[in-house]
């Protein structure tokens, strides 16, 4: 019985074993290659063992479907034959699928420093321009990536699936007492695995992540895992409540309340609690908008920012404007700086709101507002606006007309992403001159790719930054190839900026410039702070050639704009007005699961299934050391994490 035992699982014990070894010499591998991660020996054991649990967990629900149907599908003459070619198909699918994601990882590492998640999902919607964009700026990556996964199928994928087919075929002799004996164990076994655990809740990350690093704590998991989590999260938007805790309703919206420095009797909807009515501080004629959103514009290449030297007009604007020295970005795609500049709502675990269903038709914007105000409402991109959703969510929420590649009249310049950004302020001029004939006030926004992988721009557009040696060590040829794009994307828009202010509409128009997000966010930290960092300067407001030191977020932009333009803030949007508020800040951020509340007191994150962690911030070497929890910096941390989503479940964040 034992041997008859035996040749009913050792199949699955094969292929457990060669999947096993193939997912831990890729893990180990990327943390060889992170070595600079791991601060002790310790923190490798602890990420091989927690990643053998969740490699098993994979497995076991992968293997569940051939060893629920196998033992009938064999006993059933006609369906052998059906079932072995379907088995292998299976095997075959699900091994390359193994194989490839973990391939994938590394550019997926570099770009966005975890494993892929549900930005990989997401993208996969857009296969147009995320193929152009890889044929464009990473052709021999993917070239590459594509040989291994050929040579992988063959040499792994496919020796494996024919050897499984073939025991399975064998499976058909045993007595009926070995196969009930031999599915029970398989069975147990396989759930078990799943699980990961005797506990009341089966294993999840929470369960194996150990480390304030986040790339470490990611690279626990295998791809297939990270990726299929994130699939399960976008099929059943995550509540922020499900990762970090529960809070009373009333006591959210008490602390979001609190902090937003309004006065109770500002609140004026009792079945919208943070609806408010706040008074402009410039009370003059309303004031146009023009709201310009850089793409992938951090701090960390902005001089005036102590970054590199590669942005001489924003370092000129931030003496000529409102130059925000602290401001923080909600997230790390284009999407969740929208989201934070357009409609001031707060980071979630979940999408963006420009991606979620009940936001797509009432959802409170700047447009919506002064749309009701009589502002002409417009949105100018050089690519196409359906991505990412914009374009329905933008029509369904107060912008009247959408100008985006199609509409631009002969771009001198078409790279992966549309136009350049040349030729989007060209037409952006042309636009506003348009809108400033029809004596109406207006706001528009206008929205920068050029900045954007592949990084292509004109030639001879720019010269490039003159390295040093020890630069140009640190520095790799895509890094290299961002700092010309980041170059060329100041460039154009300092001509736009110099253009305005030629142009009639420019004296009685309002001016932001900030950008959706810093080009990467990567580091040794749960929430590397660092790279939420961003540039962002108002121009031609009362508060023109001064600078704002205290801590911000982009969500604050939207009720300043308001303020500075004479418009009556009538809106659920819990930002700040900065007129009224120049000496304490707060400024909150979403990486993939973790939120981060950063304060003068601190940083607060927030990690799923776990307790929160505070750390105090050197900004300037960008070194968080860990310190012990403030209990009431911890509340108004997860009231603000909670109330995203108790906000866009409960229609709070209405027009």
């Amino acid at each position: 019985m034992l041997t008859d035992l035996k040749k009913h699982l050792m199949p699955y014990l094969v292929l457990t074993l060669c999947v096993l070894g193939v997912l831990s010499t890729f893990r180990l591998g990327f943390s060889l290659w992170q070595y600079q991660h791991f601060s002790n020996p310790n923190a490798l054991l602890n990420l091989l063992i927690g990643g053998l649990r969740i490699d098993l967990s994979t497995l076991g629900y992968l293997l569940l479907i051939p060893a629920l149907i196998s033992p009938l599908a064999l006993s059933i003459k006609a369906l052998k034959p059906i079932w072995l070619a379907c088995l292998k198909s299976y095997l075959v699918l699900i091994l390359t699928i193994l194989v490839f994601l973990e391939m994938a990882t590394p550019m997926f590492i570099e770009e966005y420093g975890l494993r892929p998640n549900r930005l990989f999902v997401e993208y996969l919607v857009y296969p147009k321009e995320v193929f152009s964009m890889l044929m464009s700026g990473h052709s021999a990556a993917v070239f590459v990536t594509l040989i291994l996964l050929v040579a992988a199928i063959k040499l792994i994928v496919l020796p494996l699936a024919n050897y499984f087919v073939f025991k399975a075929t064998r499976q058909t002799h045993a007595t009926a007492k070995v196969k009930l004996v031999a599915i029970l164990l398989l069975l147990a076994a396989l759930i078990l695995f799943a699980r990961g655990t005797l506990g009341h809740r089966p294993i999840n990350p929470a369960y194996v992540f150990f480390s304030n690093d986040a790339l470490v704590n990611s690279l626990t998991l295998n791809s297939t895992y990270s990726v299929f989590h994130a699939v399960k999260a976008l099929l059943n938007e995550k509540n922020a409540s499900k990762l970090y805790g529960t809070m009373p309703e009333r006591e959210v919206i008490n602390i979001v309340r609190q902090e937003t420095g309004l006065p109770t009797s500002a609140f004026a909807l009792p079945n919208n609690p943070l609806f408010k009515i706040q008074q402009p501080s410039y009370l003059g004629a309303k004031k146009n908008l023009v709201i310009i959103l850089e793409e992938s514009l951090g701090a960390q290449y902005v001089k005036r920012l102590k970054g590199l030297p590669l942005t001489p007009n924003i370092d000129s604007l931030y003496q000529q404007g409102w130059g925000f020295d602290k401001l923080y970005a909600t997230g790390t795609r284009s999407v969740r700086g929208i989201e934070a500049v357009v409609t001031g709502f707060t980071p979630t675990p979940a999408r963006a709101v420009v991606k979620l269903d009940k936001s797509q038709k009432g959802f409170f914007t700047l447009a919506s507002l002064l749309q009701s105000e009589g502002y002409n409402t417009q949105f100018i991109y050089g690519g196409e606006s359906h991505f990412d959703n914009m374009k329905s969510f933008f029509l369904g929420n107060g912008f009247q007309t959408i100008v985006d590649f199609d509409d631009i009249d002969k771009p001198n310049f078409v790279g992966s992403w549309g136009a350049s950004d040349q030729d989007v302020f060209t037409q952006a001029n042309t636009e506003l001159n348009k809108l400033a004939l029809q004596e109406k006030p207006f706001f528009s926004l206008i929205f920068t790719s050029s900045n954007h992988d592949p990084f292509e721009i004109p030639n001879g557009a720019i010269k490039p930054f003159d390295y040093t040696p020890s630069q140009l060590a640190q520095y790799d040829d895509k890094e290299r190839a961002r700092h010309k794009a980041i170059q060329y994307a100041d460039l154009a828009l300092g001509e736009f900026i110099n253009t305005a202010k030629t142009q009639s509409y420019w004296q009685n128009t309002l001016f932001l410039i900030v950008a959706d997000h810093d080009a990467r966010a990567l580091g040794q930290a749960l929430v590397p702070v660092n790279n939420f960092h961003i540039p962002a300067i108002i121009l031609n407001s009362e508060f023109d050639n001064q600078s704002y030191k205290a801590i911000a977020s982009q969500i604050d932009l939207a009720p300043t704009l308001l303020s500075l333009m004479g418009v009556t803030n009538q809106s659920p949007m819990i930002g700040r007005d900065l007129t009224q508020s120049a000496t304490t800040g707060r400024a909150l951020m979403q990486y993939a699961d973790n939120f981060a509340y950063y304060s003068d007191k601190g940083i607060t994150i927030l990690q799923p299934g776990k307790k929160p962690k505070m750390f105090d911030f050197n900004s300037a070497d960008n070194y968080m050391s860990e310190k012990p929890l403030d209990h009431n910096e911890a509340k108004v941390a997860l009231a603000h994490a909670l109330w995203g989503s108790l906000a866009y479940q409960n229609g709070w964040h209405a027009n």
